[in-house]
């Protein structure tokens, strides 16, 4: 599942000369392996209920979650009144489209490659930058871009061939990167004052209010007790990948620069693909590890800084 939006202040430290601490690199591990197992429950969540529903569950269970949590720290639940349109818009753009964007891919699509697909992220985020706020980028993430478009190519071209419905689990995936992304530099462009949990908390929430509306008209219409198995998975979605998983996500940027931090979001797809051949038995051949390998470069190259530079 995808991180929070919010924007962060992490210690300023050199990310080629400050020592890790083991609890950083132990919450990397879990995040990265919660997030990475996260993509192949989706087709599993999916088969009695709809995506809407599912959704709407998850997040708002997950939001009524961390801002419990937010209180129970005694932090304070309110958002200035003049940063709530901000608010909303970045949910919209981010959760809202992420979530919707990411449940469709990955049951069009092998779960792993979709993943890939909305891991793009970073990288939509320094284009958009590019192309709307004037920031031109690097050299290096110029090469990023490049090395994200060749791993994307490199899925598209057999899938259109394999599954009829590979065009929209695609075009699903990459909206779901793209929304991620828009709705990061809507964020990063006004900072909204609240702590990240709290920030987080209310987004998942906001944007459960237009997906539940959705699952009242598109989703399932009559009511039904699923399988243990189902009601298992949409729980572990919304305590663990979405709360608990954030959870870990806001300890780590707190305690690391940013850019080391995104080591997280470099390994998942690749977990996500893993554990996607574990359980759906979904093809891991050699072009699925070259766009492993080309997707794990861009991010690198997008994400990471030599040694002595400021992230």
């Amino acid at each position: 599942m995808p991180r929070s939006t919010a924007v962060h202040n992490p210690p300023a430290a050199s990310s080629g000369t400050a020592t890790v601490p083991r609890r950083a690199l132990i919450l990397v591990a879990i995040l990265t392996l919660v997030w990475g197992t996260n993509w192949p429950l989706f087709p599993i969540a999916v088969r009695e209920i709809s995506v809407w529903t599912f959704r709407a569950i998850v997040l708002l269970g997950s939001g009524a979650v961390l801002l419990a949590v937010a209180r129970v720290r005694g932090q304070s639940l309110v958002v200035p009144r003049e940063h709530w349109r901000t608010l909303v818009l970045a949910s919209f753009c981010y959760l809202v489209i992420w979530n919707l964007g990411s449940t469709w891919a990955a049951i069009m699509i092998p779960s792993g490659q979709s993943a890939v697909l909305g891991f793009t992220m970073p990288l939509w985020v320094a284009l958009f930058a590019w192309l709307a706020l004037g920031q031109r980028p690097s050299g290096r993430i110029l090469v990023a871009i490049l090395l994200g478009a060749v791993s994307v190519i490199a899925l598209m071209l057999p899938n259109f061939r394999t599954w009829a419905d590979a065009p929209l689990g695609l075009a699903a995936g990459l909206a779901a990167g793209m929304g991620w992304a828009i709705g990061t530099l809507i964020l990063k462009q006004r900072a909204i004052p609240v702590p990240a949990i709290v920030l987080t908390g209310w987004q998942t929430i906001l944007a459960g209010i237009p997906i539940t509306l959705g699952a009242l008209v598109f989703g399932d219409r009559q009511l039904f007790m699923p399988t243990g198995t189902t009601v298992a998975v949409v729980a572990y979605v919304a305590l663990v990948p979405m709360a608990i998983g954030n959870l870990c996500w806001f300890t780590i940027v707190g305690i690391l620069p940013a850019n080391i931090a995104g080591l997280s979001s470099i390994l998942v797809p690749v977990i996500a693909m893993l554990s996607g051949a574990l359980v759906h038995g979904e093809p891991l051949g050699l072009l699925q590890w070259f766009a492993m390998i080309t997707i794990v470069a861009a991010l690198s190259l997008a994400l990471l800084r030599p040694a002595g530079r400021n992230p």
